[in-house]
């Protein structure tokens, strides 16, 4: 039976809607492969060898593809500002205009489902607008995997190789568009996130822990085993990047990452990790309002309010934990190219750290 593919749009503008989504097929699908993806990774290294899949490499070689991009579009001068550096929107421009093409090349993709998957692709490296980034951004490329997966490019015996190849390399790539347009943190939660622009990794990367026999949460403590071990797990690589741009404690740049440090086992923090995102991701408006709905991931709630009930109650909230168009924030890069000398350009892990006090 052939699926009647649309382009992807936002639906929900409401608590009331977002309540809807909670209890829905959507919410369900996502939540379920989030937990898929996460048991396939258990006791997994990023260095272990994964089996070949014509799927993987295709993938693979597209995200090759985005990270030329970025290389291909380097930053403008901006010297006068510490926000997002205008040349991003050249960057997305790009990405998109080249999504169709890179496509065509996946393996047994539908092509009526193109304009569907492009738009989970495109909006997953950022807001053009205010060139920032945040979980909302990071969930669009969860979607647009599973919209692979729906659509057979990928199977289930590619599960950990879409963790630990394909969103892994993902990540490095953000990384780079972070270092190298100063993407903003998406709204204005800054610190108080895991890190400033990314979850996922955190959740699969305690996956990876789970049951390590030497290795607990409290050694993100320890600079010396995050670098031996940022090889092997997603979890210490990122703490690694964090230590890389901001100076003092996790205590207080990253609290939360200091809280939860002091759970005993990984089994626990990989738990709670799935929880919290359910809450803090998932749960949220401001988060949820921007999420796109299209035929693989179709929207079944009630509809929108009134455009008076929606302006004096819900519409386009900005409160809590996540990200929306709120205060913007500048980024750590930012800051710490403001102590590097004039015309040298970041460069991601390498990043000489700034004071966070």
């Amino acid at each position: 039976m052939s699926i009647a593919f649309e382009t992807p749009a936002k639906r929900v503008l409401s608590s009331t809607q977002l309540t809807a989504f909670q209890s829905s097929a959507t919410y369900n699908t996502i939540t379920s492969y989030i937990e898929v993806l996460n048991a396939s990774v258990v006791g997994v290294k990023l260095t272990d060898a994964h089996p070949e899949s014509l799927g993987i490499n295709a993938i693979i070689r597209l995200l090759d593809r985005i990270e030329q991009l970025a290389h291909e579009t380097p930053p403008v001068e901006n010297k006068a500002s510490r926000f997002g550096n205008p040349a991003f929107r050249s960057f997305y421009d790009k990405v998109q205009s080249l999504a169709p093409s890179l496509h065509a090349d996946l393996p047994g993709l539908d092509q009526n489902a193109t304009p569907e998957l492009t738009t989970y692709f495109s909006q997953a490296w950022g807001n053009r607008e205010r060139i920032d980034y945040g979980s909302g951004m990071e969930l669009n490329f969860l979607c647009w995997l599973i919209c692979l997966d729906r659509l057979q490019v990928v199977t289930a015996s590619d599960h950990t190789a879409l963790v630990t190849v394909v969103f892994w390399r993902y990540i490095q790539i953000m990384r780079i568009l972070q270092s190298t347009y100063w993407l903003e943190p998406a709204g204005s939660h800054g610190v108080w996130g895991l890190d400033d622009y990314h979850f996922l990794p955190f959740l699969f990367g305690s996956s990876q822990l789970r049951g390590h026999k030497f290795v607990r949460p409290k050694a993100i403590h320890d600079a010396e085993i995050v670098d031996e071990l940022s090889k092997d797990y997603m979890y210490f690589s990122c703490i690694k990047f964090i230590n890389s741009i901001k100076t003092a404690s996790l205590r207080w740049h990253s609290p939360m990452l200091d809280d939860i440090s002091a759970v005993k086992t990984w089994e626990k923090v990989n738990s709670g990790m799935i929880k919290m995102y359910q809450a803090e991701v998932l749960g949220k408006l401001p988060v949820m309002q921007h999420f796109l709905f299209g035929s693989i991931l179709p929207y079944e709630g009630p509809p929108p309010p009134s455009s008076d009930e929606s302006h004096h109650r819900d519409r386009h909230a900005h409160e809590g934990w996540g990200d929306c168009c709120g205060i913007p924030v500048p980024s750590a890069f930012a800051a710490a190219q403001m102590e590097r000398e004039p015309g040298k350009r970041i460069e991601g892990p390498g990043i000489r750290p700034v004071p966070f006090d």
